[in-house]
This record gives structure tokens, sequence and C-alpha cells, in this order.
């Protein structure tokens, strides 16, 4: 099997078409797989990505950026190489990207999940000899909350603190999660209210037609008293900022996979933990490898080591790739 991408210091490369997926470090030619920040980083010459990643991109990378699309897939040949996007279903726009080569066809996932969640292009599985795959939350531990049950947590804990005429303060990163969690609430409840940089992202999201259910920026005239009983979605490193003293009282939460595991709820110091990701859990993973139809495959960033070793014992011939992908954390690091 010819290597259709190698793994270099800078990010993943095709020598055949001279270009990088989702590198860390300058290049001239990118492929982007979404607008995760630890994914599509400043610094390219050229960016490629799909029309509904783009707007993200252009915001967080800047006006200067060039980015050029290619909808979900199209196919077009890039040197010596045909490539195509095809959809991740981890936030809006997200896409795996398909490379060929000689007619070797190797899958890079970037971020992806495999429950369709109602806001991003679903996933969907794509053949190939060759899979790169993220392992975020490859561990068996790992199992997300059916959305249905997720929905009904979420609403509860909200509707009870509204009663009790709190505010419910629930962290999530601003691209992805915190869309989804606007669409999975019931916003008969109270009103929902933003943070900046969430509020700023929705703008764009919207802007692009997106349906969301109408926010209200957090401004310094906005309160508990102005908004009594509000959801408020805010990123995660943001509910220690001073806004949070204009409601006092009010619940707090944290929406994220690592919810799953015992004590990160704790050492979060918030009242409640949501199980939720934009990530694939353990079977997702398993699911989704097995879908492709690949024999070898790479993992990236996460439970790497065991998940490998688990792959071979399932007759894979797999490898642990090191890269500068953060997972779950990419946007609480932003």
């Amino acid at each position: 099997m010819a290597d259709v991408l190698t793994f270099t210091d800078r990010g993943i490369y095709c020598p055949a078409g001279d270009f990088f997926i989702d590198p860390w470090r300058p290049v001239d030619r990118a492929l982007i797989t979404h607008g995760h920040a630890d994914h599509a980083r400043p610094g390219m010459t050229r960016y490629l990505a799909t029309p509904s990643a783009a707007p993200v991109m252009q915001y967080r990378l800047g006006e200067d950026a060039r980015i050029e699309t290619m909808a979900y897939g199209t196919r077009r040949r890039i040197g010596g190489a045909e490539v195509s996007f095809h959809p991740a279903g981890h936030v809006p726009g997200s896409a795996q990207i398909r490379v060929a080569v000689k007619g070797e066809v190797w899958v890079a996932s970037g971020d992806y999940k495999v429950v369709d969640d109602g806001l991003s292009e679903a996933f969907e599985p794509v053949s190939c000899h060759a899979f790169i795959s993220e392992s975020t939350f490859g561990l068996p531990i790992f199992s997300w909350t059916p959305q249905e049950v997720l929905a009904g947590q979420v609403n509860a804990w909200w509707a009870a603190n509204a009663a009790e005429g709190r505010a419910s303060v629930i962290g999530a990163y601003a691209l992805g999660k915190a869309q989804r969690l606007m669409r999975t609430v019931d916003a008969a409840i109270g009103p929902i209210l933003t943070a900046t940089a969430v509020e700023n992202i929705t703008e764009v999201l919207r802007a692009q037609g997106i349906d969301l259910p109408e926010t209200v920026r957090i401004t310094e005239e906005v309160s508990g008293k102005t908004h009594p009983g509000a959801l408020i979605i805010a990123t995660p490193g943001s509910t220690t900022h001073g806004w949070m003293r204009r409601f006092p009282g009010a619940a707090t939460a944290f929406a994220s996979g690592w919810m799953a595991l015992r004590g990160v709820r704790r050492r979060r110091g918030t009242d409640r933990g949501f199980v939720m990701s934009d990530h694939a859990d353990w079977d997702g993973l398993n699911a989704a490898i097995r879908a492709t139809g690949a024999e070898k495959v790479f993992v990236t960033h996460g439970y790497t080591a065991p998940f490998r070793r688990y792959l071979e014992e399932q007759g894979f011939d797999a490898h642990v790739v090191s890269t500068e992908y953060s997972g779950d954390d990419a946007e609480g690091a932003a």
C-alpha cells in the first residue's frame, strides 16, 4: 500500500498534490476539515474548505485569509491527487477529506460524530483503504446520553432553577456545542442569553442561513433582574468573568464528553455536568471505522495507545500518529 498521505512536523501531507490537511504550521495550501481553532490555524497562504465552514473560518482568520470553497461530494484534481469533502457530523461545515492517488484511497476524518444532531451535516461513511481517525474519546467508558434524554435533563435542570428565580449558566464551546444547546432546549422556559464569544459565532451561523432560536447578548444592561430565570450559554473560560456577578445565585453546569468521567465535574467546580460531545463516543468510533472498510487505521489525539491496541486485536493494521490537535478541549483553549 502506497502512502497517499504522510505525517510531518507541519501536519498531514499529500506529496502527490503538494497540500496539507489541517496543518499546525504555515504552509502554502491547506485543506481544512472544520473551523475549530486547532484545525483551522492562521498563517496559511491558501485555504480550501466547505462552503458552510468558510464563514466561521473567515471570521476567525480575518478578511485577508484566502479561503476557497468546495461542496460536499465534489471531486477536484490537485496535482496528482483527487480530493473531495464528505460530511463529518462534528460541527456545521465539518468534513472528512478523501484523497485518492492512482487508485489508492485515504480519508482524513478530522473530528467527527456519527449521531445526527440536527445542526451539523450528518456523518457519511467513506470507503477507503486507509482511515486517519481521531480518538478523543477512545475508551469504552465513553458512551453518550441519547439526545432526547439529554434534552429532558437540561430542560428539567433549567426549569427547576427558573422556578427558584435563579439563572442557569452552562459552559459550552462557542462553535457547535453552544448552538446544539440552543436547538435542544425548550425556549418556552425562559430567555436564552449568550456570552460574547458564543453570540459572535452564532451571528455568523445565522447569517449563512442556519436556523437558531432567539438569543440575547450579555451586555452591561443585561442581568438577572432584567432577564429572570434565563439560560446563559457561555464558553467555559468566560464563566468566571465579571458579568457573572449580575446573576447572583446562578446554577452552573458544563456540557462535555468529559462529564462521563467521575471527578471531572467536581474539578470544573460546577453544580451539574451533562454528557454531551461533538465527537464520536466509543461505539461511534468503532462503527465509523468499520464502515470505511479500511484495513489500515491511524489514530490521532486522545486515547491513542489503548485504542490502537484494541484495533489491532480486531485485526486492523493500526498506528498512532502524533499531532497537535486537542479534540474536545480546543475551543476551551481558544
